[in-house]
């Protein structure tokens, strides 16, 4: 049986009085989620028509007055990722065009966010391509978690949020009490990320895994630079797509020594044959949260699942009452 678990950093708020402005509405992706979060503020989604014609366009209408309310979106960008995009900018543009004072599009994954610079030349720049059609769709502000690129709020006029998951799988780790623990890398892109996370566990040794990418989604593992023989080590990343890189490179260290090796990302993009290499038996526990939706299909014993909610919903909160959002990860 899947385990999945709800890490609360603060105490529930009170119900949101009924004549208060915000209002809360959630796209297809990961509605499971949005109820989470509206639970945390004590309030319910807001009603919503959502149909398709017969050629696959999206129809979307809201079903109740939101003039002059300050409106907040959940919509991670998953699979399928250009129609659940489209669904948001759909969303948007129907809450723009019924008067809503403030439309926050809250983005627990944010698409097209590998393609965030130029590289080879004659290529888009599609996390900016994205940037841009919420912008002009008319959001007024963007709530994002854990970004590929922390530039990528740098292609935004508008206030950009940027919201971490790392608290609630952190929490998750101290409370296994786990030994000997080495925060690893798992290429040279991700040190900024690990040596923060292993900052939280006490100033944890850093490890990093010496990489070179042969092309998108294959990954080539070369070395291992810190000591890890003897050590729980825990690969961090953004995302898990295909697991190549982090199953390679949780091989890798048990090769060094290794005593256990544990893997925790935010995102669970879990493509295939992600869920096969990581029930292979490297891993004695892959630690994702639920920004992404997984189905039946895609759990595995090793697999825990940690809920985001209250984060987002205590971001949210912070955001309509003008406090500070920065302040919840001190």
């Amino acid at each position: 049986m899947i385990r999945t678990a709800t890490i609360n950093l603060q105490p529930p708020l009170p119900p949101i009085a009924e004549n208060n402005r915000l209002r809360l509405f959630s796209g297809s992706s990961n509605v499971p989620l949005a109820q989470e979060v509206a639970r945390y503020l004590g309030m319910d989604l807001g009603p919503m028509v959502r149909k398709r014609f017969a050629d696959g366009e999206l129809y979307i209408q809201i079903q109740e007055s939101i003039r002059g309310c300050d409106v907040y979106l959940i919509q991670p960008c998953s699979r399928p990722v250009n129609d659940h995009l489209m669904e948001l900018l759909i969303i948007i543009d129907a809450c723009r065009r019924a008067s809503a004072r403030q439309i926050t599009a809250v983005i627990p994954y944010y698409c097209y966010a590998r393609a965030d610079r130029k590289t080879a030349g004659r290529e888009s720049i599609t996390a900016k391509l994205v940037a841009n059609l919420m912008t002009e769709a008319g959001a007024n502000r963007i709530v994002g978690m854990d970004l590929h690129s922390a530039q990528i709020q740098g292609y935004f006029d508008i206030p950009f949020d940027h919201v971490y998951g790392s608290p609630v799988i952190l929490k998750y780790l101290m409370s296994k009490n786990l030994p000997d623990l080495v925060v690893v890398s798992p290429d040279v892109g991700g040190v900024a990320r690990a040596r923060a996370f292993a900052k939280k566990l006490d100033d944890a040794p850093l490890a990093i895994i010496d990489k070179r990418r042969q092309a998108h989604n294959v990954a080539e593992v070369m070395n291992v630079i810190g000591d890890v023989k003897g050590k729980t080590a825990v690969l961090v990343d953004d995302m898990i797509d295909t697991a190549g890189t982090i199953t390679e490179g949780a091989r890798l260290l048990r090769e060094h020594g290794a005593r256990q090796v544990y893997a925790c990302a935010t995102h669970a993009v879990f493509s295939p044959p992600a869920i096969e290499r990581l029930s292979s038996g490297v891993f004695e526990e892959v630690i994702v949260t639920n920004t992404i939706p997984l189905d039946e299909s895609q759990h595995f014993p090793q697999l825990r699942i940690l809920s985001v909610a209250n984060l987002i919903g205590e971001t949210i909160w912070r955001i309509h009452e003008d406090s500070s959002v920065s302040s919840m990860f001190r």
